[in-house]
């Protein structure tokens, strides 16, 4: 059987909009942005992204990705 290679938006799990009213960065208490995109979760205050897998967002430091200037 053929595997076809699947776009990021298909593969997307929308996270739930009041989890995400919960959610704050773990390091600096401050407000998520969520990139649909990307699947994750954004930290202007801290620099980071924090991935969100199989729909579970992924709140800890080391799995995060260090964002550029101009991510934020």
């Amino acid at each position: 059987m053929e595997q076809t290679a699947r776009s990021p938006q298909s593969a997307a799990h929308p996270i739930d909009p009041k989890l995400l009213e919960l959610l704050v960065c773990p390091l600096t208490k401050s407000v998520l942005r969520y990139d649909p995109i990307r699947q994750e979760l954004i930290s202007s205050a801290a620099r980071l992204a924090y991935p969100i897998r199989d729909g579970i967002p992924i709140m800890l430091p080391d799995e995060a990705r260090p964002i550029e200037e101009t991510e934020r």
